[in-house]
């Protein structure tokens, strides 16, 4: 094996300040080190205004280097100028395998398709109101909600939260769709290839949305899908098998249960009576 499989994907990545917040720092870069190394790391922005000022301590500890771009004109955004022209610097250096852009903002959007189109992967990281546009743009979109430290988590807590966030149900469908895609003939899986394939089909899924660390934990608390351990020891899933209720029927009653008409009924009494009659008769004799 040379050198060149050896080492992780190399990636650049770039940060939009005036839609970051510096809270995720720490757990943006965490991120970044699961799938590849943070080779170049930039942030844009106006750092001489007081919006900024709280990235002054984050830039020298994760050692992001700060791209000063002053607001000369109101309502002119210098830094995004700045960051798509050294995102194709770049990526026409031949040096890195994708790019993380670090923005709610949509503007990235062809962007983040045009480095895709030269085969470089696209990492998306933005709060959950990002627009759909650049959430699909991007290989894989990661929520920065889900990135923030506990304490700023508590701080946030007064904001409003998405259903999704509440509750497992909104995971229920796309599981579905992905397993009935990936499934066998008896529609099971492998845990760990759902978990691979599941941001290829869905580019923002992430278990953390829905309150879980792992795959298997949403799974099993959605309570729709059957999850078991093959003889190799790793973990399949399946939807539930729809069992279908017998349909009750009422059994026709025999000759014996059947009810009599008015008519009959008092057929049967004439012939009970007369019966009786005769029993008198012979009893007399």
């Amino acid at each position: 094996m040379n050198v060149a499989q050896q080492r992780l994907p190399r990636f650049a990545v770039l940060i939009d300040a005036d839609n970051t917040s510096p809270q995720i720092a720490g757990g943006l870069f965490e991120e970044i080190s699961k799938f590849g190394e943070a080779s170049v790391r930039r942030i844009y922005g106006d750092f001489s205004s007081s919006q900024l000022r709280s990235w002054a301590d984050i830039l020298q500890k994760h050692a992001i280097d700060p791209y000063q771009q002053f607001a000369y004109t109101k309502g002119k955004n210098a830094s995004d100028i700045a960051l798509v022209i050294d995102a194709m610097d770049l990526l026409h250096s031949e040096r890195f395998d994708g790019f993380c852009l670090v923005s709610s903002d949509s503007d990235f959007t062809r962007l983040a398709s045009r480095l895709r189109e030269q085969g470089a992967d696209v990492y998306g990281f933005g709060t959950r109101k990002t627009p759909e546009s650049f959430r699909q743009a991007c290989r894989r979109f990661i929520y920065t909600e889900n990135l923030m430290p506990e304490r700023a988590v508590a701080a946030t807590e007064q904001r409003p939260v998405t259903a999704a966030s509440k509750n497992t149900a909104a995971a229920i469908p796309i599981l579905e769709r992905v397993i009935a895609q990936l499934g066998s003939e008896e529609g099971w899986v492998n845990l760990d290839r759902l978990g691979e394939q599941l941001p290829n089909f869905v580019s923002d899924f992430d278990t953390r949305t829905y309150g879980f660390r792992k795959l298997s934990d949403l799974v099993r608390k959605a309570g729709t899908f059957e999850i078991e351990k093959t003889d190799a020891g790793r973990l399949r899933v399946r939807v539930k098998p729809v069992v279908r209720p017998i349909k009750a029927t009422t059994p026709k009653p025999d000759a014996a249960g059947k009810k009599e008409a008015p008519r009959q009924r008092k057929a049967t009494r004439r012939r009970a009576k007369a019966s009786e009659a005769k029993e008198e008769a012979a009893s007399e004799e």
